[in-house]
C-alpha cells in the first residue's frame, strides 16, 4: 500500500478527521488503543455538525485525558491511500492538565516521549504531519 501525506491549501470540502499534535512540559504526548501495541497522535473521526476544532477538542480529552490545554490548527491536510484521498486538519496542543484516560474510551495508555515513538500505529501518515510541524518550526 503506498500512503502520502500533503497539505492542502483552502478548505477542502470533506473535511473527515481531526489530529492533534500535542506536548505537555517539553514531551510529546502519544496514546495507545486498547486493542494495539503501538503508539499515534490523538485524533479521530469529525462528527456530524462538528467543526474540526469540536473534534480536536473532544479528541484530545477523550483519548489522552486532557483537560486544560491551548489549541491551534496548523493545516488542512490530505492522506492519499492508493488513489483514495481522505481531507483532515492538523492541530497542535501545548497541554497543561490531565485526567485519567475515561475507562470507557477506547485508549488504554497515554505516554510522554522526548521524540516521537519508534512504534508508531501509522507510521507514514504521523511521519508526513511531524514534516508539516516542523516546516512551522514545531520540533
Amino acid at each position: 500500500m503506498k500512503i502520502t501525506v500533503f497539505p492542502v491549501s483552502g478548505e477542502p470540502e470533506a473535511l473527515q478527521f481531526a489530529v492533534i499534535a500535542a506536548k505537555h512540559k517539553g514531551k510529546w504526548v502519544w496514546v495507545r488503543h486498547r486493542d494495539r501495541d503501538t503508539f499515534e497522535m490523538p485524533g479521530g473521526h469529525i462528527e456530524a455538525g462538528e467543526t474540526a476544532l469540536d473534534a480536536a477538542r473532544r479528541e484530545l480529552f477523550e483519548e489522552s485525558g486532557a483537560t486544560e490545554f491551548t489549541i491551534s490548527e496548523i493545516c488542512a491536510n490530505g492522506v492519499d491511500r492508493d488513489g483514495e484521498k481522505t481531507y483532515g486538519k492538523l492541530f497542535y496542543a501545548e497541554i497543561t492538565a490531565f485526567v485519567d484516560i475515561p475507562s470507557d474510551y477506547e485508549m488504554a495508555e497515554r505516554a510522554l516521549f522526548d521524540v516521537p515513538p519508534g512504534n508508531q500505529t501509522y507510521p507514514e501518515i504521523q511521519a508526513g504531519l511531524l514534516e508539516m510541524l516542523a516546516e512551522r518550526g514545531i520540533t
